[in-house]
């Protein structure tokens, strides 16, 4: 099963880091988010990309054209016999990666649509190239398939932004730290969809995955939910960035389920 990642928004509430590189390559430690999400498709099984690119696409393909590089821990550049590379001790992931250009300034469902031809009368996996959860892909399938629907999202319920304050009256009578949401589910990305979902996209510009796809599957009965309990954090601001990089610099990323290699 390909798995689709979004990377082509223009990552406009972490302008103070998009605008030299898409949200997707905001580096989390010393890697960029989008190889943090890999590595936990990765982990369970599934090693065949398909990114939709859109602003600033090129450093993304750039970043791909020279991975098997960026992975090496020697290289030695000969300029005395022609300028020849010899790369030493490389282990790189069995990644098959597809880069499509999805356009500059379509909307979620359009790119999604644009790479159909690439996934064919496949099942597929998509998510936003933005958030890490510490996810069971594996479990997620088995939902899925199980459910017998068109499409599957992983619904989560974030954590409160602010803490909240215990009331009797007029008085304060304590104080929560960071409590959860209002009880509420969203969707959290890492879906799972047959081929016919993309019957229910437009071939448009601005169609919003988010907005009549998803809308019109549930309307039909055939979206279902997996609720995810445990980690979920998108990268939408610089607060959120460096709540993932104390994590991962502190090595409690919940996310990473793979070993090092």
């Amino acid at each position: 099963m390909k798995v689709i990642i979004l990377a082509g928004g223009r990552g406009t509430r972490i302008s103070e880091e998009s605008h030299l590189r898409p949200k997707p390559m905001i580096e989390i430690g010393d890697a960029p988010i989008l190889w943090h999400i890999m590595k936990t498709y990765s982990y369970y099984g599934y090693n065949e990309f398909i990114i939709c690119l859109g602003y600033k696409g090129y450093i993304i393909k750039e970043y791909f054209a020279n991975y098997y590089r960026h992975m090496s821990e020697a290289i030695t550049y000969d300029f005395t016999s022609g300028n020849t590379v010899e790369v030493h001790q490389n282990s790189v992931e069995p990644w098959k990666v597809t880069l499509v250009e999805t356009g500059l300034n379509t909307m979620t469902g359009s790119r999604i649509k644009r790479i159909e031809p690439y996934v064919g009368n496949n099942s597929f996996m998509l998510t936003y190239g933005d958030g890490l959860a510490d996810i069971n892909i594996r479990e997620l399938v088995k939902c899925h398939k199980e459910s017998g629907k068109l499409a599957t999202i992983t619904g989560v319920q974030p954590d409160g932004r602010f803490g909240r304050l215990e009331l009797d009256g007029e008085s304060v009578t304590g104080f929560t730290e960071k409590v959860k949401g209002d009880g509420g589910w969203i969707n959290g990305g890492f879906m799972v969809c047959q081929p016919q979902v993309f019957k229910y996209i437009q071939d448009t510009e601005k169609t919003i995955l988010e907005q009549e796809p998803l809308q019109n599957l549930a309307r039909d009965g055939e979206l279902n939910v997996f609720r995810h309990h445990s980690f979920w954090q998108p990268m939408d601001t610089i607060r959120e960035k460096i709540i993932l990089d104390e994590l991962w610099e502190k090595q409690k990323a919940p996310w990473k389920v793979w070993l090092d290699s």
